[in-house]
């Protein structure tokens, strides 16, 4: 298995070998390779199992630092960025020419993020280059929150995971393109009404299935291995009458059924409890011993509508 600890001495070794180190940031653990190296780009792909039409992330210690990766940064860049970086938030822009395409998977678009999270911020800015660094996880699973989600997962495919503790936000950036209008491509760590309190009305990109320009456009993702379904517990649980249910609740137990196999995102009924608690517990239900897990949807304001968008593309009936 790999190694655990905070030896960023070792990380960048390994990055400037063209290997792969897994890292922590606020909104999950990523899978970071050398971000101008192609070689260490297809690891990312191949550790991952990928496909090479998803694109990937820059991600740098800086917003100024990614000036020579990107043709201009707009003005709604840096006012989102006095507000948001480092922290939860992408911004989608005209890349250059020392971008390689398997990061932007053909397009002209880059994908850039400072992510807000020490450990991260100090290896970053020992580095002369950016990272890709997409969740540490199998393609299409739940992503990871913790070093022990991705030991479990990729540990034997790569030799380290920076250990930063649970990741703060526990949900993916939000990726806004700022190269035409404003238009949000993922749902993430920073809710639309925030962003819209800076740079006024934004569009909301609709995912899409092939040939994305964004990351985070696919429409099946964070899936856990038992089938799972999102919507009324009640109604969705008359079809598996005499089947064993999982149940991941908003904010109390569901007294109807067996409360061994639930778990609350937030007992507090805080977007931002339940948003950190997501990923970990759709881990935890899929090591249930139940048949089917079914998800109840949050209050669908603010940082819900993110957490609502991971449930959705996690469960098989939407």
């Amino acid at each position: 298995m790999a190694e655990i600890s905070q030896n960023i001495a070792k990380a960048i070794e390994l990055l400037n070998n063209d290997e792969l180190v897994a890292i922590p940031t606020e909104t999950v653990y990523g899978l970071a390779g050398k971000a101008i190296s192609d070689d260490a780009l297809l690891k990312i792909f191949a550790v991952k199992n990928r496909p090479k039409f998803n694109p990937l992330i820059l991600h740098l210690s800086s917003l100024e630092r990614a000036k020579q990766y990107v043709e201009y940064i707009p003005d709604l860049a840096y006012k989102l960025a006095e507000q948001f970086i480092p922290g939860p938030i992408t911004f989608l822009l005209q890349k250059s020419a020392k971008v390689p395409d398997l990061v932007t998977a053909g397009s002209d678009l880059v994908a850039v993020r400072v992510p807000n999270h020490t450990l991260t911020l100090e290896l970053l800015n020992k580095l002369d280059f950016p990272i890709c660094a997409p969740s540490a996880n199998p393609f299409e699973y739940i992503s990871p929150t913790s070093a022990e989600h991705v030991n479990n997962q990729l540990g034997e495919k790569i030799k380290l995971i920076l250990d930063g503790g649970e990741c703060k936000v526990g949900i993916e950036s939000t990726i806004i393109s700022l190269v035409d209008k404003p238009t949000i491509y993922r749902k993430g760590g920073v809710s639309i009404e925030q962003i819209e309190e800076v740079i006024g009305k934004v569009e909301i990109h609709k995912f899409i299935d092939e040939n994305p320009v964004s990351p985070g456009n696919l429409k099946s993702h964070y899936s856990p291995n038992i089938p799972s379904l999102l919507g009324n517990i009640d109604e969705l649980a008359k079809d598996f009458v005499g089947k064993r249910i999982g149940i991941l609740n908003f904010n109390k137990i569901n007294q109807k059924f067996d409360p061994k196999n639930q778990l609350v995102l937030a007992l507090d009924s805080s977007l931002e409890t339940a948003a950190k608690n997501l990923f970990k517990y759709l881990r935890e239900l899929d090591n249930f011993d139940v048949d089917v897990i079914l998800l109840e949807e949050v209050p669908n304001i603010g940082l819900g509508l993110s957490i609502n968008d991971r449930l959705k593309r996690a469960a098989k009936n939407t």
